[in-house]
């Protein structure tokens, strides 16, 4: 892959603005089915949506859980009726979804568990070996939201050992900082950073609707074969 699309959208537990008291699986799923992109993260997804997303984009998913999962069966039962009445107590998970080529590995760390756990995960892909990591770093501290960025990117560059990477998701700061990185385009709080990539064109949100309350951002990259060979 020379060239790869990422978008990055946080799904607000699968919530619209204003409420919709339903489940909106399937308009989340036409949505991002809708859009041109390789590699898909996403934050706040529902637990149980993550298969369909992937099937309705022609994606393979990976899913890593976050927090509030206890009893997921019944915070689903509620969720799935009107999810703005449990917000985000429906449960929480990341998703990857790569369109393309295969994924080859899937790795996931955690990175606190107070006061809301807080994961890594990435993926290697199969046929470029580029390293995709997504996460959804801690809200209302800046202190911790950079320390899960600190974290997540070096446990991200001590996956893909050397070769090139992109590292990215809901960082919930708007200055977000992770060595080893550089910032390749984002708004607010939802960015993508990359290394060993270069930019080819200025981040760009896309329209969603009243989906969510985070604004969906692409950033197109091509791999830069200074930075070495782009294998696992």
């Amino acid at each position: 892959m020379g060239r790869v699309r990422v978008l990055t959208w946080n799904l607000f537990h699968g919530r619209s603005v204003p409420e919709t008291p339903r489940s909106l699986l399937s308009e989340f799923a036409a949505t991002l089915a809708g859009w041109d992109w390789d590699v898909a993260l996403l934050q706040e997804v529902p637990p149980w949506w993550p298969p369909a997303l992937g099937r309705a984009c022609g994606a393979s998913a990976r899913t890593a859980l976050t927090s509030r999962n206890l009893l997921l069966g019944l915070r689903r039962a509620i969720a799935d009726r009107r999810p703005d009445l449990i917000k985000s107590n429906g449960g929480g998970a990341n998703a990857i979804l790569v369109r393309g080529e295969g994924i080859a590995e899937h790795r996931r760390a955690t990175l606190r568990r107070r006061p809301e756990r807080r994961v890594v995960h990435g993926v290697r892909l199969a046929t470029s070996g580029l390293w995709v990591s997504n996460l959804h770093a801690q809200v209302h501290s800046e202190a911790r939201a950079q320390a899960d960025m600190a974290r997540g990117a070096a446990l991200t560059l001590e996956w893909a050992r050397g070769a090139p990477a992109v590292f990215g998701g809901d960082t919930n700061t708007r200055a977000p900082r992770a060595a080893g990185f550089a910032v390749a385009g984002g708004h607010d709080v939802d960015f993508v950073l990359v290394r060993g990539l270069r930019v080819t064109g200025r981040a760009r949100r896309l329209r969603r609707g009243g989906l969510s309350d985070h604004a969906p951002v692409v950033v197109d990259l091509e791999v830069d074969v200074s930075a070495g060979p782009a294998s696992g």
